[in-house]
């Protein structure tokens, strides 16, 4: 099971981010390459601690259903799902500015992520409710992939 505290998985992943250009075809979805790096990056500021979304916050309350399906179980994202306002670059999410620089943005909150220690990451999620460190890595993981293999990365 892929996750970002897997140092491996973490190269690949960052790897495949790097594949990605202002040039990228969708494959499904609204999002630019360009919006797709905002809406990455400020999902990864906001689960460090970094940027609280506008909007409802983080509920404290579990979804442990859903959270196993999204995190755990093999079933793969349902296309079309809308995103919170708060992290949507068409919204109320960072819009796109250079590419290289959100593109790092990305990079650089993803190893965080894998580096930070338990108390270090928000300690909910939105919609699943509480997160642990291992829950956020493996979340992590499944959202980049997610919005690379949109555009074919």
């Amino acid at each position: 099971m892929s996750s970002i505290g897997d140092p491996e998985a973490l190269a690949q992943l960052l790897d495949r981010l790097g594949r990605v250009t202002p040039a990228s075809v969708r494959k499904w979805g609204t999002l630019t390459p360009a919006e797709m790096l905002c809406h990455l990056g400020d999902a990864g500021d906001s689960v460090l601690g970094l940027r609280v979304p506008p909007g409802r916050p983080a509920s404290g309350n579990p979804n442990r259903i859903l959270k196993w399906i999204f995190l755990y179980s093999p079933v793969s994202m349902p296309r079309g799902v809308k995103t919170r306002p708060g992290v949507d670059p068409r919204m109320e999410g960072t819009p796109p500015g250079d590419f290289a620089q959100d593109a790092a943005r990305v990079a650089s909150g993803l190893r965080a992520m894998a580096s930070a220690d338990e108390g270090g990451l928000a300690p909910h999620h939105f919609f699943f409710g509480p997160m642990s460190r291992r829950d956020w890595q493996r979340w992590a993981w499944r959202h980049v992939d997610y919005h690379l293999r949109q555009f074919g990365v």
